[in-house]
Parts: C-alpha cells; sequence; structure tokens
C-alpha cells in the first residue's frame, strides 16, 4: 500500500515577554491604531536576553512530541525551519536535536524564509514517503527582534518571535488512514524579487548580521498573487473544491493578506485560523503557532481538512494540504 505521512503532535512556544503597539509608541514614531488599521497587530512576542532560536524551537519540539504521545528517541529526522539560526554553523537543528538526546538520524536546517515551515513539510514528507525516515519533527522557530532595525517603524513593529513544531509519522495508506495526512505539497522560488525583502548582512558579503529591509507594497502585491497560485496548485492536484476546506492555517504576515486568501476560497473569516494580532509576523513558526492554536482549542478536529499557505524573503511560496 502507499505510505502516507501522517501529523500525529503539534506543539508551540512563545517567549514571556510581550510588547505591545503602545510599547513601540514609546520608543519610535509610531501609534497602536497605526498599526492595527495597517496590519491587524496588536503585540508581539520578544525573545529574553540570551534566548536563542534553539532554546525556542526545543520548548515547541518537546511540546509536540507530549502532544503526539512520543518519546525524542522515537525521531529519526529533525527538519528545522529558520532564518535566524543560533550561529552560522552548525545547524540550529543539530543544537534541539542534542538537546533531545537524540543521536541517530539526521537534522538540519531550512532556509525559506516565511516559506520555510511549508518548505520543511515537504522536505519531511519527501524523506518519510522515500522510507529515509520513520518519525520526523518539523519545526519553525524564530528571533526575528535580533535582526530587526527598531529605528526603522515601517519593518520593526511587523515582527515576533516564536516556534512551533508538529510530529509526522510514517503511515500506511489503507483503511481509516486511506485519506489522512499530508496529501500535497508545493513550493516554488523566484530570486528576481531579491531586494523587495531581504536581510542586508551576512558572513560572506558584509560579516555582519544586518537587518530586515522590506518593500512593503511590493510584497503585498506579490504575496496575494503567489499563494494564490499555490492554493490553486494544491486544489487541483487533489482535486478538491473550495468549498472542501475546512480551515486555512495561512503564514500570519498581514490581516490584509489574510483576509484577501479567504476570499480566494470563499471561505467565511470564522473557518481561518488568524494570530496575527497577538502573535505578529514570526516567519516560519507563524503557521505550526497558528495550527497549534486550532488544534488545542478545538476548532480543528480529526477528520478535518486544512490548507497552509505561506510566502517569504527569496521570493518564495508554497502550500501544503493536510487531512488530520
Amino acid at each position: 500500500m502507499p505510505i502516507r505521512t501522517q501529523l500525529t503532535g503539534c506543539g508551540a512556544y512563545l517567549p514571556e515577554r510581550i510588547v505591545t503597539n503602545a510599547d513601540l509608541a514609546h520608543v519610535i514614531d509610531t501609534s497602536d491604531d497605526w498599526i492595527r488599521q495597517r496590519t491587524g497587530i496588536c503585540e508581539r512576542r520578544v525573545a529574553a536576553e540570551g534566548e536563542m532560536t534553539s532554546d525556542i524551537a526545543l520548548h515547541a519540539a518537546q511540546a509536540a512530541l507530549e502532544n503526539a504521545g512520543r518519546q525524542a528517541t522515537d525521531i529519526d529526522l529533525i527538519v528545522l525551519a529558520t532564518s535566524t539560526p543560533d550561529e552560522t554553523f552548525p545547524a540550529t537543528a543539530t543544537r534541539v536535536q542534542h538537546a533531545l538526546g537524540i543521536t541517530r538520524g539526521a537534522a538540519f536546517d531550512v532556509q525559506a524564509v516565511c516559506s520555510g515551515f511549508v518548505y520543511g513539510l515537504a522536505v519531511a514528507d519527501n524523506f518519510i514517503r522515500c522510507g529515509q525516515a520513520n518519525r520526523a519533527l518539523v519545526i519553525g522557530a524564530e528571533t526575528y527582534s535580533r535582526i530587526l532595525d527598531w529605528q526603522d517603524r515601517t519593518t520593526c513593529v511587523l515582527f515576533g518571535d516564536g516556534g512551533g513544531a508538529v510530529v509526522l509519522e510514517r503511515g500506511e495508506g489503507e483503511g481509516d488512514k486511506a485519506d489522512t495526512g499530508i496529501l500535497s505539497t508545493h513550493i516554488y522560488s523566484d530570486g528576481r524579487h531579491h531586494d523587495a525583502l531581504y536581510v542586508d548582512g551576512g558572513p560572506s558579503s558584509t560579516q555582519t548580521t544586518g537587518h530586515l529591509r522590506m518593500q512593503g507594497r511590493e510584497v503585498f502585491r506579490h504575496a496575494v498573487t503567489n499563494m494564490a497560485e499555490a492554493i490553486d496548485a494544491a486544489l487541483a492536484h487533489n482535486k478538491v473544491a473550495e468549498s472542501e476546506i475546512d480551515w486555512l492555517v495561512p503564514h500570519q504576515a498581514n490581516s490584509r493578506i489574510i483576509e484577501a486568501m479567504a476570499r480566494k476560497l470563499s471561505m467565511p473569516m470564522e473557518r481561518v485560523i488568524m494570530t496575527v494580532d497577538r502573535h505578529a509576523n514570526t516567519s516560519s513558526a507563524s503557521i505550526p503557532l497558528a495550527l497549534n492554536e486550532g488544534m488545542q482549542d478545538g476548532r480543528i478536529g480529526k477528520g478535518d481538512l486544512v490548507l497552509m499557505e505561506a510566502m517569504g524573503g527569496g521570493f518564495t511560496w508554497g502550500s501544503a494540504l493536510v487531512r488530520l
């Protein structure tokens, strides 16, 4: 029987510190109204001093393992999506692997910015389908507060820190699992749009970390078009109608983009998981954070058809269709 990758657990972690729009208004030229009206963001989490991406990823991974009823030693693959690694190398995933006490299998990072979690799902799903892994942790974790220019009010108000993770397991596509698990993933990139969203630093260019730079209008314009392409690909590949989607779990970048994607699917906002108001844009962590919230509060249940989509710098974009 065909192999189907099952999603068996989900977990998340958010740093304790909350920074509200009002807090930011005390240090930069902005206001709560200005931020809310343009983005839908009310607050964001910021990592504590000394709290690294690997720490956030570890907490999220542990929560996902507990939710799945698995031990860390059951895992033979860790794919960590991040654009804010602890170090240039080694991969932050290996630090998580070590902290979990895992000494077998493989652990590596995936860098696709805000699309990273969808890319990570695609990579792990293919490893499992090919028989190279049986159980995987896919993690999205970020500390964007470390790469923001806190004098640039157009970007520093948009992002937050956090992490989310899922446990994926090999399953046979038969019986009650014949139509569950990851149905398909679709990933894309187009490097022509580098200058619309990037960090102006790196070890081989400036030997500095750099700061995030963004052309907001350009990103918005491409986001709506590109994510619509990824959604169409998922629906067409699986011969699924828009009306059959139970939940949309989108990348949490901007409430206007999320609302545009809901309209694309003729989906009421009550069927869309929205966390951008409290988390801001957590890049690769935003989808698993939102997925975890929807699963933990009971909105997303067993058998539901869930569509995830994202776009990030590069540009990269993609979608994943999963039946839980």
